[in-house]
């Protein structure tokens, strides 16, 4: 049976449940009150009438607490929250931001949600909102190895050749284990006051280092296990074990997502568009998490993850 057939993707009450089995595993629990004994299911309420839909549409997941008497569905507290989409339309769009390598813009993913394109925009960023992992522990560790650079997004803009290529382009400093998870965290610039704490905040100091020839890193790299280095600019690109490609991939497959399927992005929004990147590299096929794992992934993140229209921007 194709993923998409089934039965969440098109029927609301079966949506609700899935989501449900997800956030919910031993069962409700009221957002306000914490309760998750005594609760009881409303069946057959329905929203206020409309000029679209004259009897109102059925409420689906809807309890009711005991204890407090609030009503809540598992709506409540998650990215979905006061959404008017249906629930089986978010399932849809995250099935295919989890599914696409590269990315999918605001206006395909409004032609196939047949959705405006506003709604598809917000949608997708509260999504990259679930996609954002809160790291706990340090990558790599002993006999294990974490490639580290810095690259540039963005396009220049009525900046003179001469004066170099990054004036108006965004630092991006990425962290990938081999045969493992990536992180990247936007910067102010490559200086060894912005790459140092980053590194020591997510690199186990029994970890072998690869990285280029930019003079921050061996001063960066003396705390580890092991430090070699790719001299690029002698177009050396690597020595048995000792490469970067592992992080240029990494960074191929990014530029040529933000290039070729969102084509702009603005600063304020880098960060979410990273987490994107990041978490379907971290949870890739070669990891042993196919398309719907990966998606049931992203459901584990959207509790206390809201976002508001407003403070997207």
């Amino acid at each position: 049976m194709s993923v998409l057939a089934k039965k969440w993707f098109y029927d609301e009450a079966a949506a609700f449940d899935h989501v449900e089995s997800i956030l919910w595993p031993e069962g409700p629990v009221c957002p306000k009150c914490g309760n998750c004994d005594k609760h009881y299911k409303l069946t057959g309420v329905r929203t206020k009438p409309s000029k679209k839909n004259p009897e109102g549409v059925e409420r689906h997941g809807l309890y009711k607490c005991a204890e407090c008497r609030a009503q809540f569905t598992v709506r409540i507290g998650t990215i979905f929250e006061e959404s008017k989409l249906p629930l089986h339309i978010w399932l849809q769009a995250i099935h295919l931001i989890a599914s696409s390598k590269k990315g999918i813009s605001s206006n395909q993913l409004a032609r196939v949600l047949e959705i405006t394109v506003k709604s598809a925009w917000f949608l997708s960023h509260r999504i990259r909102e679930a996609m954002r992992v809160d790291h706990s522990t340090p990558m790599g560790g002993n006999g294990k190895t974490v490639e580290v650079d810095e690259t540039y997004f963005g396009r220049l803009k009525d900046v003179p050749k001469q004066k170099g290529g990054t004036a108006h382009k965004m630092p991006i400093l990425t962290l990938v284990e081999r045969g493992g998870e990536a992180r990247s965290f936007q910067i102010d610039g490559a200086s060894i006051a912005q790459i140092r704490p980053i590194v020591r905040a997510n690199i186990d100091r029994e970890t072998k280092l690869m990285t280029d020839e930019w003079p921050v890193y061996p001063r960066v790299a003396a705390e580890y296990a092991s430090h070699d280095v790719v001299r690029h600019k002698d177009k050396e690109w690597g020595r048995g074990d000792a490469h970067t490609n592992t992080i240029e991939g990494f960074f191929s497959i990014f530029k040529r997502g933000m290039k070729g399927v969102y084509q702009h992005c603005a600063e304020h929004h880098l960060h979410r568009y990273l987490a994107e990147f990041d978490f379907r590299y971290s949870n890739r096929i070669k990891l042993g998490v196919d398309d719907n794992e990966r998606a049931e992934r992203i459901l584990t993140g959207v509790k206390g993850r809201r976002l508001t229209y407003r403070s997207s921007y």
